[in-house]
């Protein structure tokens, strides 16, 4: 028997929580994935939650070295370098352009993390995502300076006055830790990952194909309940 093709409307309401790090090059190549699936489906009413999720828990506020991170991320710079060039093939295929060797500090995400969860508040944080993840990766941008982050808001249209106060505020700093901490609990240990429908999550920079069937599946799922 022949399986009926999925009827699409265009008030299928669907959530995706997206559990990410402005430094995981994995995420930027993930997120570009799944925001070009998103926005080829106009007929899907998509909203999506950013879920800070942190690669280096431990790491100081003020960052360090790219040399020390390598080190003691990778144990050389030769293994980071093969990971890289990886990284970067995969990245040119989709628009993106890794410079790794621009990049001379490795940054905390936490203020990135909480300048995004207040450009949500004001619904712009698609916006600020992809730029962060531009400066960092491919302009080798410290996005954990204050100067830096209010100068990507700025650029964005957002007053730099406002996002100094409020980075400067500590407004939201714990619970960027603790969505860390909720994301362990619920099994994520590796970014990206998204959840769907609060039902269905995938993990990695999956191709757009693979994340279209996975949103087919839930908006089926979500009209069949809605006649419940």
């Amino acid at each position: 028997m022949l399986t009926p093709p999925v009827l699409r409307t265009a008030t299928t309401p669907l959530d995706i929580e997206v559990v990410y790090d402005l430094v995981c090059p994995w995420c930027y190549l993930g997120v570009r994935r799944m925001l070009r699936t998103v926005r080829r489906r106009p007929d899907l009413q998509i909203g999506l939650a950013w879920r800070p999720f942190l690669l280096n828990p431990d790491m100081p506020r003020s960052g360090l070295s790219r040399a020390d991170y390598v080190l003691r991320k990778y144990g050389g710079e030769e293994r980071a370098r093969r990971l890289y060039a990886s990284i970067s093939e995969i990245g040119r295929n989709e628009g993106l352009n890794f410079r790794f060797d621009r990049i001379r500090r490795t940054p905390s995400s936490v203020d990135a993390h909480r300048l995004v969860g207040w450009a949500s508040g004001i619904g712009r944080a698609v916006d600020l995502v992809e730029a962060l993840f531009a400066a960092h990766f491919a302009d080798g941008l410290d996005i954990g300076d204050e100067t830096i982050l209010i100068a990507i808001a700025s650029s964005l249209g957002f007053d730099p006055q406002a996002a100094r106060d409020f980075l400067r505020s500590e407004a939201d700093l714990e619970s960027v830790h603790a969505e860390n901490l909720r994301a362990h609990r619920l099994g994520i240990n590796g970014v990206p990952c998204f959840v769907i429908a609060g039902r269905h999550a995938i993990a990695g920079a999956q191709e757009p194909e693979v994340i279209e069937r996975l949103l087919d599946v839930a908006a089926l799922e979500a009209r069949e309940l809605s006649f419940l």
